[in-house]
């Protein structure tokens, strides 16, 4: 009784947007970060490593973020009309991002050089940013509806 107090519940509608707005946020961050670091390169090295990270965005995004982000979404859309809004992530999932967090922060202070490190930045942020559209392209599904 006490747990369902605290529980904070939401429609699906917001755990979608919730799901989708974090994975662009952080797509954003990471990307920007990148930009960060490509930036202080000449431009040879910049455009090099950020082509790269371009290009594994789009083949991360289609072989491997697309389809987590397709399964979440599935996911969600088996929910009553209201759930707890900490959901819009699988629990396993929070496990995940605290490890990649950490990781994020170990690398940051390795001594990897940051154009191969704008690269990875570019391939995962990009890849999120990416997959963040399925959300919003199902979210706008559930609030318009196509009429028949």
């Amino acid at each position: 009784m006490l747990f369902s107090k605290l529980k904070p519940e939401a429609p699906v509608n917001w755990l979608i947007a919730a799901a989708g707005f974090t994975w662009s946020a952080v797509g954003i961050l990471l990307c920007r970060l990148a930009y960060g670091w490509l930036d202080a390169l000449v431009f040879r090295n910049a455009f090099l490593s950020g082509a790269a990270g371009t290009i594994g965005a789009v083949v991360a995004y289609h072989f491997v973020f697309s389809a987590i982000a397709q399964k979440n979404i599935d996911r969600l859309s088996l929910f009553p009309n209201k759930a707890c809004f900490f959901a819009f992530q699988a629990w396993k999932s929070y496990f995940i991002i605290v490890v990649m967090v950490a990781l994020g922060a170990v690398l940051r202070r390795s001594p990897i050089p940051r154009q191969y490190l704008a690269a990875l930045y570019l391939t995962i942020g990009g890849a999120l940013l990416l997959s963040s559209l399925h959300y919003y392209v199902r979210l706008r599904r559930l609030i318009f509806p196509r009429k028949p």
